[in-house]
C-alpha cells in the first residue's frame, strides 16, 4: 500500500489552478484572487472629522478651558457629503459632521461636547458664535487622507480567498470587479442499493445515505460547486451513466463515495479499470484504505469508501488539498499542533487519524480519544474537536506521549 504522502503528491500532480475569470465583487465572496490587488485610492480618501463638532486651527484654541474659553464666529457648515467651499479663516470655526472633509487651513475638530453648545443635528441651523472649553492638538479628531490605506500600497496577494471583510474594504475602494479563480465544479454521487434519502421510510436492510450530505457541505467549505447526482444503484449502467453525467456537466473533479472496496457489487472501481485510467488503489491510511483515484474520460474521479467516517477524514486528507489546488490556494498539509495524550493509545500500524477531544489544563492541552473508533460511527466525529494522528509504523502510544493533533476547530487555551 502506498503512503499518505506518496498519494497525495501523485493527486496533486494531476491539478492546476482554474483559468481566471471576472466576477462582480457582490458574488465574490470565498473565492480566490486570481491576481493581487493595490489600493487605487488613498483610504479615506480625504482628511474627515471622526466626531460631530467644530473643526478650527488648533493655534487659535490652543488656551481654551472652561474658566477661559476662546470665542470663535462659525462661518461654514460642512455636513457627510459635501465639500468645503472655501479655506478656514484664522481665529474661525466650521460646524463639521462626522466623516465630513476638513476645509483647508483646518488641522483639528473640536467635539461638539466640549463646546458651550448640545449637539445640534445637520439640519440645524449652526450658531453664529461657538466657545471652544478645551484645546485640541493637531490632529486630533482628524482622520487623515490614507491612514487605511495609501494609494498603490498591496492589498490582497493572488491566492487569498475573500473574506466578508475583504468584500467591505474592496467596495470602500472603488472596486466593482476583480478576477478570481474559476469556481471548482465537484460531481458527487453515493454509491449503494442499501442507501436512502432521509426524506424516505426506512426498510429493512436500508441505511440512510449520511455521505452526500456531509460531502456537500465539505466541498462547499472547501469552496467548490457540488454537482450532486444523488443516489446510484450498484449497478454498472447505472454508475456509468453517473460518471458520464459528470463529464458532460464540465465536472473538474468525480467524487464517489462507495462501491470502490472489493465487494462482489462494488462496481466503480471495476468500471474505472475497464474504461478509464487506475492511477492508484488502496492507501496505508486508517480510516479509508481502499481509496481511488484516476480519470474518466479524462475527467479526475477520486473515490471514496462508504463509510462516513473514511470518507470525512479522505475528503480532508485528499480531496480538499485538490479542491484548494483547482481554486488557487496552497494545497500545503493542514497544520498539526501537539497535546499531551491522557491515555494510552492503540493502532495497526497505518497512519491512523483518530477522532479526538482537546481541552486545556494547567497550560497543557490534553487529548484523548473520542468514543468509539469504527469507521461507521458518526457520533464520535460529532463529539470530536480534532484528528489524532498516530504516524505510520506506529502502533502503540503510551500515555503522556506528546502527539500531532489536527484541529477540526478552534479551540483557545
Amino acid at each position: 500500500m502506498l503512503s499518505v504522502d506518496e498519494v497525495l503528491e501523485r493527486i496533486l500532480a494531476q491539478f492546476e489552478p482554474l483559468p481566471p475569470q471576472t466576477i462582480p465583487v457582490d458574488l465574490a465572496l470565498r473565492r480566490v484572487l486570481a491576481k493581487p490587488i493595490t489600493a487605487p485610492l488613498d483610504l479615506p480618501p480625504f482628511s474627515n472629522s471622526s466626531v460631530d463638532g467644530f473643526a478650527v486651527r488648533s493655534a487659535d484654541v490652543s488656551t481654551a478651558s472652561p474658566e477661559h474659553p476662546v470665542e470663535l464666529p462659525v462661518v461654514a457648515d460642512i455636513p457627510a457629503g459635501v465639500s468645503p467651499h472655501m479655506p478656514l479663516p484664522a481665529n474661525c470655526a466650521a460646524r463639521i459632521m462626522t466623516g465630513a472633509p476638513l476645509p483647508e487651513n483646518a488641522d483639528a475638530v473640536v467635539p461638539v461636547e466640549h463646546t458651550d453648545l448640545s449637539f445640534q443635528s445637520a439640519a440645524s441651523q449652526p450658531p453664529t458664535t461657538v466657545r471652544v472649553l478645551i484645546p485640541v492638538r493637531p490632529g486630533e479628531n482628524v482622520r487623515p487622507a490614507g491612514q487605511d490605506l495609501a494609494k498603490g500600497q498591496p492589498v490582497f496577494a493572488s491566492g487569498h480567498r475573500l473574506r466578508p471583510q475583504d468584500l467591505g474594504l474592496l467596495a470602500a475602494l472603488g472596486i466593482s470587479e476583480i478576477e478570481v479563480h474559476d469556481q471548482p465544479r465537484i460531481a458527487l454521487f453515493s454509491s449503494g442499493d442499501e442507501l436512502l434519502p432521509p426524506s424516505s421510510p426506512l426498510t429493512p436492510g436500508k441505511i440512510y445515505d449520511s455521505n452526500r450530505l456531509m460531502l456537500r457541505a465539505l466541498i462547499d467549505q472547501a469552496g467548490g460547486k457540488a454537482l450532486d447526482l444523488g443516489i446510484v444503484p450498484d449497478a454498472l449502467d447505472a454508475i456509468r451513466t453517473a460518471l458520464d453525467t459528470a463529464v458532460e456537466g464540465r465536472a473538474d473533479l468525480i467524487l464517489s463515495s462507495g462501491g470502490v472496496s472489493v465487494g462482489t457489487y462494488d462496481h466503480v472501481r471495476g468500471l474505472m479499470e475497464q474504461e478509464g485510467i487506475v492511477h492508484l488503489w488502496r492507501v496505508n491510511v486508517r480510516p479509508g484504505k481502499p481509496l481511488l483515484f484516476g480519470k474518466y474520460h479524462g475527467v479526475p474521479v477520486l473515490g471514496l469508501p462508504g463509510n462516513p467516517v473514511s470518507a470525512f477524514v479522505g475528503f480532508l486528507v485528499f480531496i480538499r488539498p485538490a479542491i484548494y489546488r483547482l481554486a488557487g490556494l496552497p494545497s500545503s498539509p493542514t497544520p498539526t499542533v501537539k497535546a499531551i495524550l491522557e491515555h494510552a493509545v492503540e493502532s495497526d500500524g497505518r497512519e491512523s487519524y483518530l477522532r479526538a477531544i482537546v481541552r486545556h489544563e494547567t497550560g497543557k492541552r490534553l487529548v484523548r480519544l473520542a468514543g468509539h473508533q469504527g469507521s461507521g460511527n458518526l457520533y464520535g466525529l460529532v463529539q470530536a474537536n480534532a484528528l489524532l494522528i498516530v504516524p505510520a509504523g506506529v502502533k502503540s502510544l503510551a500515555k503522556g506521549s506528546e502527539v500531532d493533533i489536527w484541529p477540526l476547530e478552534n479551540f483557545s487555551e
